[in-house]
């Protein structure tokens, strides 16, 4: 599925999974893909000259998640985040030329766990996550003030072959000492690869399309039904489990993200024509481990 015609399209985060993936994925179509470095030092109007005549700016920034979350590594999560979107966002409202979409990184961390959720619920978390993605996306709003059009995508678990959570996850259950984690009842949101990367051209493609964005596939599971499903596709024992106070220990706060159960539902996408190729945790781990 190709957008068109030729398109200048920036990315902060390029060097990231998703990002390196978009940006392989953009040129193949023929568009023009600019990397932005923001850094605390990065001044605002060179900036806005990179950004100058952009159809699209996807923002990726932020430190990783997926570490033990002292005092000052949960400065350097928020900092990273919502200061490059600030940073962005008043880069764009310097250019003569604005660019007609920006794309901005979020998360169902967001989301209060144990209820379901489709895009419009308001139903938040009350933790040190939740209050992350809120004042993102609150930054990454301020856009549609300037007449740009603004999508938040709120990523659920990505799985690729090249990495991501997939790449920590397959070595212990390869090895036959794999389980659940904690008690295996959280329920795990997720998203094949792919199915992210067509859900940033088709939102390109969907003009309608604003706000808050669930980037999930349409059935979330349990982590103990994601346990089964390994063990069966990799033809390996699961008997093993990792208890809840191990990754305390080890993540501290951080282990929320591999304890919450967040059941998200894509539903926006879903109503807007969107067609999943990788609905079913099964079918996408086959893929990834083929």
């Amino acid at each position: 599925m190709s957008i068109g015609y030729k398109m200048k399209i920036a990315i902060s985060g390029k060097s990231g999974l998703v990002g390196s993936k978009l940006e392989k994925m953009f040129q193949l179509q023929h568009n023009e893909v600019v990397g932005l470095k923001v850094r605390d030092n990065t001044d605002v109007e060179t900036l806005s000259k990179e950004i100058e005549k952009c159809d699209i700016l996807i923002n990726l920034s932020g430190t990783t998640i997926l570490a033990r979350w002292s005092d000052s590594y949960k400065k350097k999560l928020y900092d990273s985040r919502i200061n490059t979107t600030k940073k962005l966002v008043e880069a764009m409202s310097l250019c003569k030329e604005k660019p007609k979409l920006f794309i901005s990184a979020s998360a169902v961390g967001i989301y209060k766990s144990d209820e379901v959720h489709d895009d419009d619920s308001e139903v938040y978390a009350d933790d040190f996550l939740s209050h992350i993605c809120k004042d993102w996306e609150a930054e990454a709003q301020k856009a549609e003030d300037l007449g740009v059009r603004s999508v938040q995508t709120r990523f659920g678990v990505i799985y690729a072959k090249e990495g991501g959570a997939m790449q920590k996850m397959l070595p212990p259950f390869k090895m036959g000492v794999g389980g659940k984690i904690g008690s295996g009842e959280q329920i795990v949101s997720w998203i094949h690869i792919d199915d992210l990367l067509r859900a940033y051209e088709f939102i390109v493609k969907a003009p309608s399309i604003s706000g808050s964005v669930n980037f999930t596939a349409p059935y979330p599971l349990s982590n103990s039904e994601q346990t089964v499903i390994l063990g069966n596709v990799l033809k390996r024992s699961t008997l093993f489990t990792v208890p809840s106070f191990i990754l305390k220990l080890i993540f501290g706060e951080g282990s929320t993200v591999m304890l919450d159960s967040k059941e998200v539902i894509p539903t926006k996408l879903i109503n807007n024509g969107f067609v999943f190729n990788y609905e079913k945790f099964e079918d996408a781990l086959k893929d990834i481990v083929q």
